[in-house]
């Protein structure tokens, strides 16, 4: 009887011991050991402190920084996902033209009809960091009255920043908003209100 009962928990503390400390452990090894930026949270330092990761979106509201895509999350990662309203929904039309109408007051040359579409609609994460280029440079001129400078030199940051498509063809070429208000702030000459 006492090895029928034995033999079990002796599996189960084996199995344990495999997929809950050496499984992990190897694999937080080999992150570590390949890839030490990216298992660390691909963070961003500025003055010697982290000041968000690359990947991961964070709300920018004051008129001096670029402003990402909109999330139907509030950019909190531990609820992330989708508002999963569909193409029906009253709710979804009623904040599509709330947002329309904040990006336009925001940005008096926005033309209504031809917004991009990461301005206005959440991504499915709710945390996506990029902006496409097309909605970078719908900024430009706010940012640039915001911080008194050029318009040209916001769009030539905004033009440096560019990432390109992943392996040439994956994807779409994309801004990291973070990325670039970081470098906003980097700029000489920038004076903020």
């Amino acid at each position: 009887m006492l090895t029928i009962v034995l033999r079990p928990l002796f599996v189960l503390f084996l199995f344990s011991v495999l997929t809950g400390v050496v499984y992990p452990l190897f694999i937080t090894g080999l992150g570590q050991s390949f890839f030490p930026r990216q298992a660390n949270g691909s963070l961003l330092w500025q003055g010697g402190k982290p000041v968000g990761s690359e990947l991961i979106a964070q709300p920018f509201s004051k008129a001096r920084y670029f402003q990402g895509r909109p999330s139907a999350v509030d950019q909190i990662t531990a609820n992330s996902g989708a508002s999963n309203y569909g193409p029906t929904s009253a709710k979804l039309m009623d904040s599509l033209k709330e947002r329309i109408a904040a990006v336009v007051r925001s940005n008096p040359l926005a033309d209504k009809e031809n917004l991009p579409a990461d301005l206005v609609l959440t991504s499915g994460s709710g945390l996506d960091p990029h902006l496409s280029p097309k909605a970078a440079l719908l900024q430009a001129d706010r940012i640039a009255r915001a911080r008194r400078i050029t318009k040209e030199s916001v769009i030539a940051l905004i033009t440096k920043n560019v990432e390109q498509k992943q392996a040439g063809f994956l994807g779409a070429e994309r801004v990291n908003v973070l990325k670039l208000n970081l470098a906003l702030d980097a700029m000489k000459g920038a004076v903020d209100e």
